[in-house]
Parts: C-alpha cells; sequence; structure tokens
C-alpha cells in the first residue's frame, strides 16, 4: 500500500510539472497563448515562412502552443500579429512607404502589423523577434506607434556570392519586359537585385580580351586576372589561393553550388586548378581533394531538374545552409545560375528569360535566410 501511494504521489508530481513546464510570456499584457499570427491566405511564399517563424519563435520562448491562422479565418485571439498584406484593417492602416529592404511596423492596442516588400517581409519578422520577444520570459512591452525600419547591419559571419553566369543590364531588363507563370515565377516582374542598397558595374575583360567563364570565375573566386580557359591559375600557370580554400583554412565552411555540372568552369574555379577548363579528369580529382580532404561541399547540376519546379532548387539551398551553418566559425558559399548565359548564346529568348525567372527566385531565398 506504501509503495502504491508513492507512486502515485509521484505521478501526481509528474502531471503537475508536465502541466505547468511553460514560461510566462505575454505581449503587452497579454498571454502568448491568447495571441495569434495572421497571414494573408494568398500568400504561400514570403508572409506565410514569416508568420511561420514568428509562431516558431513565440512557441521556443513560451514553451506552449501559438495559433497560426489566415486571414480568411478568425482567430478569436485577444492580440494578433499580423504579417504582410492582409485583409485584416491594422494591414489598411500601416500606410508606410517602405523602399529598398526597409520594412515597416505598426502597433497598437490589440494587435502589431508587420509589412515589408516580397522577401523583406523576413526581415520583419526577424526583427520584432530579435527586438521584442527574445529568449526570456516575461511580459514583452511593444511601443505604440507606426515606425519604418531597415535591417540591422552586423559583423559579417557568414558570405554568399551569387552569380548569374553572363548577366549584364540587358539580361535584368529582359526580366522586367516579360511577365510569366511558370513554376520559376512567383507572379511578380521586378528583379529582386534593384532593391539592394548599392549597385554598380565592373568591366570583366581578362588577360586573354572578352573573357570566358573560366578567366572570370577564376577572378571572382581569386581576385586575380588570367587567361581565358584557365581555372584557378594565374598567367604563368602558378596556382591561385581561392577564396573557398581561405574559408576552409581558417576553419569555416564552403560550400559550391550550381545549376551547371560541377566540371563547369565557374565551380570549377572555386574548387580546383587546372589550364585548360576542359580537363574534366583534373577538375574532378581536384574537387575530390576540396570535398573529401579538405571538408567542401558541391551541390550541382540543377538543370536536370528544372521539371521539379524551383521549390526543389529551394529545397536544396536550405538542405545546403543547414549544415554549412553548423559552423560557428562561419561559412562561405558560391550560387551561381550557369543557363542564362547558355541559352542567351544560343539566342534562345524564352529559356534565357526562364533561367532569369529561376536565379530571382533563388536571390529571394538567399535574402530570406539572411
Amino acid at each position: 500500500m506504501k509503495r502504491f501511494l508513492l507512486l502515485s504521489l509521484l505521478i501526481t508530481v509528474l502531471i503537475l510539472s508536465l502541466t505547468s513546464c511553460g514560461k510566462s510570456c505575454s505581449i503587452n499584457g497579454v498571454d502568448f497563448a491568447d495571441c495569434a499570427v495572421v497571414y494573408s491566405e494568398s500568400d504561400t511564399d514570403y508572409a506565410k515562412r514569416a508568420a511561420e517563424y514568428v509562431r516558431d519563435m513565440m512557441e521556443k520562448c513560451s514553451g506552449g502552443e501559438v495559433a497560426l491562422v489566415t486571414d480568411a479565418q478568425a482567430s478569436g485571439a485577444d492580440y494578433e500579429i499580423v504579417i504582410g498584406e492582409t485583409s485584416r484593417d491594422i494591414s489598411k492602416r500601416l500606410d508606410a512607404e517602405c523602399e529598398g529592404v526597409e520594412f515597416a511596423i505598426l502597433s497598437e492596442e490589440s494587435a502589431i502589423a508587420l509589412k515589408g516588400d516580397y522577401f523583406v517581409i523576413a526581415a520583419a519578422a526577424y526583427y520584432f523577434i530579435d527586438t521584442y520577444i527574445g529568449t526570456e520570459s516575461g511580459d514583452k512591452a511593444i511601443p505604440l506607434g507606426e515606425s519604418v525600419c531597415t535591417p540591422v547591419v552586423k559583423d559579417a559571419k557568414n558570405y554568399i556570392l551569387l552569380i548569374g553566369d553572363g548577366m549584364g543590364l540587358y539580361q535584368t531588363k529582359l526580366h522586367d519586359y516579360l511577365t510569366d507563370t511558370s513554376d520559376y515565377s512567383d507572379g511578380e516582374d521586378l528583379f529582386y537585385g534593384y532593391m539592394l542598397p548599392y549597385i554598380g558595374s565592373a568591366r570583366t575583360t581578362s588577360l586573354s580580351g572578352i573573357t570566358d567563364s573560366a578567366a572570370a570565375a577564376t577572378a571572382l573566386a581569386t581576385g586575380n586576372k588570367t587567361k581565358n580557359k584557365t581555372i584557378g591559375l594565374d598567367k604563368d600557370g602558378n596556382e591561385l589561393l581561392s577564396i573557398t580554400e581561405l574559408a576552409l583554412s581558417l576553419g569555416m565552411s564552403a560550400g559550391v553550388m550550381s545549376t551547371e555540372d560541377q566540371m563547369g568552369a565557374t565551380p570549377a574555379a572555386f574548387s580546383a586548378h587546372t589550364t585548360d577548363r576542359n580537363n574534366d579528369s583534373e577538375i574532378l580529382d581536384d574537387q575530390d581533394v576540396f570535398v573529401y580532404e579538405k571538408g567542401g561541399i558541391i551541390e550541382c547540376n540543377y538543370n536536370q531538374y528544372s521539371e521539379r519546379g524551383i521549390a526543389y532548387i529551394e529545397d536544396t539551398i536550405t538542405k545546403t545552409l543547414d549544415k554549412l551553418d553548423d559552423n560557428e566559425k562561419g561559412f562561405f558559399l558560391m550560387y551561381e545560375e550557369a543557363h542564362i548565359d547558355k541559352h542567351c548564346s544560343s539566342e534562345n529568348l524564352q529559356d534565357a528569360y526562364l533561367a532569369l525567372l529561376r536565379f530571382n527566385q533563388v536571390i529571394a531565398r538567399f535574402m530570406e535566410y539572411t
């Protein structure tokens, strides 16, 4: 009998412990459990992912569940965090003008609204969590009113280089002039590179004159001009240290991604050294060293998966970033869209445009992550 009573007491204590494990977290006096995160039913990309992030971080802070609903649903919550353009009244009252990577926040007694164009809504969501929610329990006091913010620039630990092979100003303008609803499009006709705060131009001649991808990629990977067809070597055939090799030597992670085959000139320049871009066996040998001895990552040849749509590439990007981000010292990653150049060279307007659409979505995905 005593053993039975003792066991009963232990079970009771365990149940009480489980039912009281949540932390006390609230927004302006409203418990997280009585809050809901709201996004537009029509936005299944940027705003939805931002809303899921806000919900996940609030649950992580409180240890309890937080409702996630679309604006077509009644939340029944005492307090709503509204993400992006929705049918909620607070979204309509948030009319601040945002340009580029700016985002806006409106805080009222029973709701807060976040606004940011395209992938910038991710910056608004991160700012909201980083500034007001955090990880500690307690009441989160959010000042009432409207404000426009820009992402906070911190010392960089991770570095991502995105290359559109053969992509000049005329190619980006082509993106703007055509619209499409293919798997590679989110329905917008804006090239996202225009939203970034700094835009410049550069002369791209190699030591042979008009550059090819091998010399151009070597210049980008090493900071040194070289002769056409050359991969990772100077004009005299001496090996040049690439930024991927530099990162690995510093204990960072490094990755190479491309829609091209891994022996293609651009991914090769970031992972190999050879006198001729067509020396596939030498490139593969160097890439084996890059991966198996130095610890680099190579993920290439996505064009064969084009029928699976952009979702497949985005999923691979996410998995690769997860691997690279495990390193506390940071990482360097190069991503190339190779088929802009290929289709322009063959004067294939439609496929060049589709490659631009695909690259545009990749830019947005990396910006969301950042």
